[in-house]
């Protein structure tokens, strides 16, 4: 049986990391076994793990499920594809509801608690407002900052000996327009060399109506790029910056490419005037 290998080789992991002292590697084995041994899921289990991956979004843990409660983020319409039934025009019509993972309880497990600790041993009485959430999914570590605590946070993240995060590797831009009042979410991705490449990954939100968010260039200079390109497919003004101007689009392009309400298009071709139209206005052959 697959799982039965799966568990030996998991086994065999911990045993050969407790030896040289390698205690992450010895916390993923056990994570392993713990996962191969973890009961089946329930339907509702299932069906909520199966919206999430066909969906594209984040995954809720079934490994766990009292752990994080989902967090439905939207609906969306149609573009599915063939994966979901019969429809492989990319518009039938469907709607399927998004979900995301919600905050996780402690114990996080792995370095996750350490760094949680740290932060807020250093943040003392302002961590409470300056990581508002922890969300634990696939082995990953994903902190919700205020805006107004990211340089703070941030700093502390690259500075304080026992964290350590000295490499910003990218910044992402997320649309959600029905998250309403912070529609824009700025994902900051933070790797510790000194601390054998452990990551952790900051998330800011923002509205349409006011999107800005502090700049970390100044902390990190390796992000200026990327808040650039974030600005210019999303709109997220990063506030600070050095020379926020687009960096794939012209200066005078309209609108913010990667965003959820941009329109898709079509392409103009030469043959008696005739378009393609966008993907979501093509007919449907059902």
């Amino acid at each position: 049986m697959p799982e039965d290998k799966a568990k030996k080789d998991a086994v065999a992991e911990v045993e050969t990391a407790t030896t040289h002292g390698d205690e992450n590697a010895a916390a993923d084995g056990k994570n392993t076994i713990d996962r191969v041994n973890a009961p089946l899921a329930t339907e509702d289990q299932k069906v909520s793990s199966t919206q999430i991956h066909e969906t594209g979004a984040g995954s809720v843990s079934t490994l766990d499920p009292e752990h994080s409660s989902p967090v439905r983020m939207g609906e969306r319409h149609g573009m599915f594809g063939s994966s979901l039934g019969s429809d492989t025009s990319g518009y039938g019509q469907l709607v399927q509801a998004i979900y995301y993972p919600g905050a996780s309880e402690r114990p996080y497990g792995g370095y996750f608690d350490e760094v949680a600790d740290r932060l807020e041993e250093v943040l003392a009485e302002k961590y409470q407002q300056a990581v508002t959430r922890v969300v634990i999914d696939r082995r990953e570590m994903t902190l919700d900052v205020p805006p107004e605590h990211l340089r703070l946070v941030a700093q502390t993240l690259r500075d304080d000996p026992g964290l350590r995060f000295e490499m910003c590797s990218g910044v992402s831009g997320v649309h959600f327009p029905d998250d309403v009042g912070r529609e824009l979410h700025a994902v900051y991705h933070f790797t510790s060399i000194t601390h054998g490449s452990r990551r952790v990954r900051v998330e800011v939100k923002c509205s349409d109506d006011d999107p800005h968010i502090p700049s970390i260039v100044s902390i990190y200079p390796a992000a200026d790029w990327h808040e650039r390109e974030t600005y210019d497919m999303f709109g997220i003004v990063f506030t600070g910056h050095p020379g926020l101007t687009r960096i794939l689009m012209p200066d005078d392009w309209p609108g913010h490419p990667q965003r959820k309400d941009y329109p898709l298009g079509g392409i103009p071709v030469e043959y008696k005037g005739a378009t393609v139209p966008a993907p979501d206005e093509r007919r449907s052959y059902t």
